[in-house]
């Protein structure tokens, strides 16, 4: 697998880290935030002899995109070529931005994390959503408040399959040159996004009712199909601490954290006691030293 350099490469100190987490703060109210991730599948036609290597459990050829995106639309990680038949915590866990960030060699600030969906492990530097099974108030809360801040990837996924059409259809190109196709249009894309003020307009994109907390679709998903998603869910085992820093952020956003339009979305009433649903036995606590003067 050939290894890419992107307009926008992946951040390799604090310092960079700690300029994208002010980017989730102030748009996206989530503190500490470094990323959000999230895998796609590239539909393409069968390689010639590769069987059934890169037909995928949704029942078509694919290539998996797996990408990290910044507060502002950009791909700062790009992982491409895993082909779309993987089935396990291996397309995850086999690139470098898992290796960099398990043993520290991405320099991420201490206690900042990046956002994935379910389908990711619980990691005291990734953050997924609570079980909905018997959720509580908070960890609804919770959960509300990290799919706000993550909708920044699945929008990054959605204008690049909008803008480069390509993508909307299965690609027939040698494997290795669909590989540089991908990493070359996300690349545009990350350029286009810092020189054209008109690439992604307000109305492309989600947006949120002020008022009722409600999804706006963006253009986007009125004329094409999103890319089908493509990290399995993976194992539920988790650490502690992986879990405390989870529950942490579930008292910030509960507490001094709070945004309005979260009890709205949620339909859950600030003014009574926070249920405890699965994996939340704590009670209501201040919000830890971590998110002081975070926001």
């Amino acid at each position: 697998m050939k290894i890419f350099i992107l307009y926008h490469q992946v951040p390799s100190t604090s310092q960079e880290w700690s300029k994208i987490a002010k980017q989730f703060a102030q748009v996206w109210n989530f503190p500490r935030c470094c990323g959000a991730i999230d895998g796609k599948h590239v539909h393409i036609k069968q390689p010639p002899g590769s069987g059934a290597d890169f037909f995928n459990f949704k029942g078509f050829y694919s290539t998996v995109l797996l990408a990290l995106v910044d507060g502002d639309y950009n791909f700062i990680y790009v992982n491409i070529g895993v082909n779309g038949r993987s089935n396990d915590a291996g397309i995850f866990s086999s690139t470098t931005l898992y290796k960099g960030l398990e043993d520290g060699t991405l320099n991420l600030p201490p206690d900042h994390v990046i956002l994935g969906d379910s389908a990711f492990p619980l990691k005291t530097y990734l953050m997924k959503p609570f079980s909905v099974r018997n959720a509580g108030s908070k960890q609804c809360v919770f959960n509300y408040r990290l799919s706000r801040a993550r909708r920044i990837v699945e929008n990054a996924f959605g204008i690049l399959t909008w803008c480069f059409r390509i993508f909307t259809r299965p690609i027939e190109l040698k494997t290795t040159t669909i590989d540089e196709l991908v990493y070359a249009a996300c690349s545009l894309h990350n350029w286009l996004r810092s020189r054209s003020p008109s690439y992604i307009t307000a109305a492309a994109v989600d947006q949120e009712d002020p008022v009722s907390g409600e999804l706006i679709p963006g253009q986007w998903r009125q004329e094409i199909n999103a890319l089908t998603q493509a990290v399995p869910r993976m194992t539920n085992n988790y650490t502690t601490a992986a879990k405390a820093i989870r529950q942490q952020y579930a008292n910030h956003f509960w507490t001094d954290g709070a945004i309005s339009t979260q009890w709205r979305a949620t339909g859950v009433n600030p003014h009574d006691s926070a249920s405890e649903g699965e994996e939340g036995d704590e009670d209501i606590e201040e919000p830890d030293a971590v998110f002081e003067n975070a926001l």
